[in-house]
């Protein structure tokens, strides 16, 4: 099998780390019963994708509720109640 140097690095680093040898790293990846599928690993894409974005709406939900009770020194009552 051929690498480039840049793949081999990655061989070299990820074997050091779950300390295997590098021949061992390829023969447990390709047999693997846990590997992901291009279509389960799309799929988990997508709902870190769908996470952010509900996190970042949040965060931006927070934050307007903190600007507004810093400006008026009042917390909105029906926000406290969610």
């Amino acid at each position: 099998m051929w690498v480039t140097v840049e793949e081999e690095a990655a061989l070299v680093a990820r074997a050091e780390r779950e300390k295997v040898t590098v021949p061992n790293l390829l023969i447990s990846s390709a047999l693997s019963a846990h590997s992901d599928s291009p279509t389960e690993r799309r799929a988990i894409a997508a709902e870190l994708m769908s996470l952010h974005n509900l996190l970042a709406r949040s965060s931006n939900n927070i934050n307007q509720l903190a600007r507004h009770a810093n400006a008026t020194s009042e917390f909105p009552a029906e926000a406290a109640r969610h």
